[in-house]
């Protein structure tokens, strides 16, 4: 089976990277392989690539940096990989924008199903991302352009925090749980610790608060958040 995807794998075990390199080839995907985080931008850089499954620990530059710098240009999918399996590791890779973590060891099969689940709800928020946008008193949240205007200006923000106040301010007066949040915004179910959630509402308040009388960003005590509109 051809499915014309390509996927970059990076990571500095050379017999990780053939193994996952296997399983997905095996499922029709294209690969491309390099062991350090300073070779994977140069890859991505040079187009091509659909999704790419970084480890965190890496040299010359880990997989944290480099989710970063991508994020700073673009949506291309990231699955992170991680040996800890801590708290820390799982909250930073949400920040950063990655699309979903594998924790060390992993089955093979299921790092190849997260691929496939990754890579769909990419796809169908392409196809769906016609003309996304809302606009209350002082601010509109365009997601297809990703800009968010603020009292005329247009404000610097990174994607996830835009991502999420738009699901909120597209759904105003309606009660939203940090778990809800994680799965409807991040993309997939979240085993662990939400704080990922009031670290971005919190960042976002900063940007917003006070800002009109006829909406606010408001937190639900014991459930979780909503954006009201008056």
């Amino acid at each position: 089976m051809k499915i014309n995807q390509t996927i970059l794998i990076a990571d500095d075990d050379a017999n990780i990277c053939e193994l996952v390199r296997l399983y997905l080839e095996k499922e029709g995907f294209e690969t491309v392989v390099c062991l350090n985080g300073e070779r994977a931008l140069e890859i991505w850089r040079q187009g091509g690539i659909d999704l790419l499954i970084l480890d965190i620990m890496m040299p010359k530059k880990d997989g944290v940096s480099v989710c970063r710098e991508i994020r700073k240009e673009s949506k291309t999918p990231i699955i992170m990989l991680t040996a800890k399996g801590e708290t820390f590791d799982k909250v930073l890779c949400l920040e950063l924008g990655a699309d979903d973590y594998v924790v060390k060891p992993f089955e093979s099969k299921e790092l190849v199903a997260r691929v496939k689940a990754v890579l769909r709800r990419s796809h169908t928020d392409a196809v769906q991302n016609e003309e996304k946008a809302v606009a209350y008193d002082k601010m509109s949240v365009n997601l297809t352009n990703y800009e968010l205007v603020i009292d005329g200006n247009k404000m610097d923000i990174p994607p996830k925090e835009l991502e999420l106040l738009y699901y909120l301010a597209s759904h105003p007066n309606r009660v939203f749980t940090r778990e809800q949040l994680l799965e409807d915004v991040w993309g997939f179910d979240y085993f662990g610790d939400s704080r990922t959630v009031d670290v971005h509402i919190k960042r976002i308040r900063e940007k917003v608060e006070g800002l009109s009388e006829e909406w606010q960003l408001k937190t639900v005590w014991s459930v979780g958040y909503k954006f009201e509109v008056k």
